[in-house]
């Protein structure tokens, strides 16, 4: 879509099916094996829908915080421009080792990945200025995460060995940064990003809530308000979910440690379920929105 209205944001259903497999599964073959040591990353079939929805070949994709490369991966592969930011200089190596892998592949898209600060993403990419089609990306849940998990049932009744569950140990990270902090440092990465949006162009983010010492942190309202703080306005709200659909049943793809504090939560009293979606949000900015005859 060289140009997008209101209409062409309804075309995805309020529901995508982008957990019918596993995120290993998705990634296998595809991204590099060293780039699963990431503790929280986009899946693939969310980034591979979204493209196919709001962009089309040849149309520019921006990630601002792209970690290691999910959603320039998918883009590449169908033949979109695609350009990342990343702070963290390991990950930022990780997503340019998966482009590469990509081009091997034969996706034909052309690519790049800036290692930097993307509350200065305006600044540093000011040559994409009025340019892109779609900004997706999605924010930290704080410093740490489930990270990847062994268990008894896989080394032979051993202790559970939890590893890469950590963005990483810089302090300036926003990953480590209160939430509030977090959450307002994301939106001034969404004011940057919608200097490089060309007319008709979105920001799609996808965010879930995470729980901080047993209390649930609704992070797709927090983004929401950020947002609008920042100029944009939210147009859609759809649920991509992390789970399967079987024979009209739910599979479960929930994390070992988050299945765990279910169910402890839910020991002490507190209706605590297992995350089985995350929220789509897409934006536009409020100039946008006027030109278009919007509020």
């Amino acid at each position: 879509m060289n140009t997008s209205s209101h209409t062409e944001t309804r075309q995805l259903a309020s529901v995508l099916l982008t957990g019918q497999q596993p995120s290993r599964v998705q990634r296998r073959g595809r991204y590099t094996p060293e780039s699963m040591t990431h503790p929280a990353k986009m899946l693939p079939a969310i980034a591979a829908q979204v493209i196919a929805a709001y962009t089309e070949p040849g149309d520019l994709v921006v990630d601002p915080m792209c970690g290691i490369g999910t959603t320039l991966v998918e883009a590449v592969h169908q033949g979109r421009e695609a350009t990342g930011m990343e702070y963290e200089a390991h990950f930022a190596r990780m997503a340019a080792g998966n482009l590469r892998h990509a081009r091997a592949q034969g996706a034909t898209g052309s690519s790049r990945v800036v290692h930097g600060d993307a509350r200065n993403i305006a600044t540093v990419l000011a040559d994409l200025a009025g340019t892109a089609a779609l900004v997706l990306t999605s924010p930290p849940y704080g410093a740490a995460t489930h990270g990847q998990v062994v268990t008894g049932r896989d080394n032979g009744g051993g202790k559970i060995d939890k590893s890469h569950g950590r963005y990483s140990n810089d302090r300036r990270n926003l990953a480590h940064r209160p939430t509030a902090e977090l959450v307002a440092g994301f939106g001034q990465i969404l004011a940057g990003c919608a200097a490089l949006l060309r007319p008709g162009g979105v920001i799609a983010v996808t965010a879930r809530p995470f729980r901080v010492a047993g209390e649930l942190v609704d992070l797709p309202g927090q983004v929401i308000s950020t947002a609008q703080d920042n100029g944009l306005v939210l147009v859609d709200r759809f649920a991509a979910l992390l789970c399967g659909l079987r024979d009209g049943q739910i599979v479960t793809r929930a994390s070992f440690f988050q299945m765990i504090e279910a169910r402890r939560l839910r020991e002490h009293g507190i209706p605590a379920m297992a995350t089985a979606h995350e929220d789509l949000l897409l934006f536009r900015t409020r100039t946008e929105l006027r030109a278009w005859g919007g509020q």
